[in-house]
């Protein structure tokens, strides 16, 4: 039996209205960071990813149209889902939902490093998953704006965009069942959520361990966004980024 606790912090109006101190204190923290190299402007890969649909359709209002579409979907699945359970926000569940992301983050690396390093043998070297930036390039403070970017937004386009959308065309489109579907889209986003990080200027140096490493994290993050809803999943990632710049 799923308890209480389990069950409504998956529902939108916990899951989304948890990660959306996340959306904002990212948005801020872009807004007054320092231009990169060339004098653009340093964000998060998949916040860029994202916005640049938007940008082909709007122009330069392509990131205000994005944001402001994000928000307003975010705002009108917590109202249906507010509706639909006659249901309140109650703070406390905010509060843990806070604390277990903060426990996941702590034990993700150790799990994560672990299987990397049965699989490949030694221990792998220290790595970030999510900024694709070296501390080298730009300030920790930046890479502290990018660390929350990625719990949002690469949650959100690599477990709930892109395994979704694959998971679809594989049940819709090739007519796999829907589990091996659900397993392939997995695997497949997970590979390509890892080989996102070396793309670009930015983009880290080629090494094994740390793509697998990040191949592992990807069906991690992907088993705790089907088990634990996209809030505690962007904390979990976000957090577990900003745990590697404290070290």
């Amino acid at each position: 039996m799923i308890s209480p606790y389990l069950q409504a912090t998956r529902a939108p109006r916990y899951s989304l209205l948890f990660a959306l101190p996340l959306l904002i204190t990212y948005q801020v923290l872009a807004a007054l960071a320092p231009a990169g190299p060339g004098g653009v402007g340093i964000r998060n890969g998949a916040d860029v990813a994202l916005e640049s649909v938007f940008v082909w359709l709007a122009g330069a209002w392509g990131p205000r149209l994005f944001l402001l579409c994000l928000i307003v979907a975010g705002a009108w699945l917590i109202a249906k889902d507010v509706r639909r359970n006659h249901a309140s926000i109650r703070p406390a569940l905010l509060a843990g939902m806070l604390l277990e992301a903060f426990c996941l983050a702590l034990v993700f690396g150790i799990v994560v490093g672990g299987l990397t390093s049965a699989l490949l043998g030694g221990p792998p070297p220290g790595m970030a998953i999510g900024t694709g930036f070296t501390l080298q390039h730009i300030s920790r403070a930046t890479l502290f704006m990018i660390s929350l970017g990625a719990g949002i937004y690469e949650e959100l386009l690599f477990r709930v965009l892109l395994v979704g959308l694959l998971a679809w065309a594989a049940s819709k489109v090739l007519g796999w069942r829907p589990l091996t579907a659900g397993i392939a889209a997995t695997v497949l986003g997970a590979l390509i959520f890892s080989a996102f990080h070396y793309i670009g200027p930015f983009g880290d140096r080629w090494d094994v361990y740390s793509f697998v490493f990040r191949t592992i994290a990807g069906l991690f993050f992907s088993g705790l966004y089907l088990l634990r809803g996209f809030g505690i999943t962007a904390w979990t990632h976000a957090l577990y980024d900003v745990f590697l710049l404290l070290r």
